[in-house]
């Protein structure tokens, strides 16, 4: 890559960390571990809640296709927990990158 590129390639990303930090965290307060221990317990309970529904799937069903309300429940679950888990990572991300303020851990 030659070195103009580069140099868009940096500006590039140095716009998007000042857009992505003046849109995002004006709406979002100050955060810290502590704060998402709420979020992280909500994922884990539908995390759990989806492997259950696909256990007690294969358990009632004996190793047959189940039916298609089975399926369905599944299905539903499966989005619940695909959903949260992309808001986590989006969440993540934008800590990663600066666009929100991160409180210290207290001690």
């Amino acid at each position: 890559m030659d070195i103009d590129s580069n140099r868009l390639l940096l500006e590039l990303d140095k716009r998007r960390r000042e857009i992505n930090r003046n849109i995002i965290n004006p709406a979002i307060p100050e955060i810290s571990l502590e704060d998402l221990n709420q979020l992280l317990s909500m994922v884990a309970e539908v995390r759990r809640d989806y492997l259950c529904s696909l256990l007690d799937l294969t358990k009632n069903n004996k190793g047959k296709a189940p039916a298609s309300e089975g399926v369905h429940v599944l299905r539903q679950q499966r989005e619940m927990y695909d959903e949260l888990v992309a808001a986590v990572n989006a969440l993540e991300t934008a800590i990663q990158r600066g666009y929100l303020d991160v409180r210290p851990a207290r001690k």
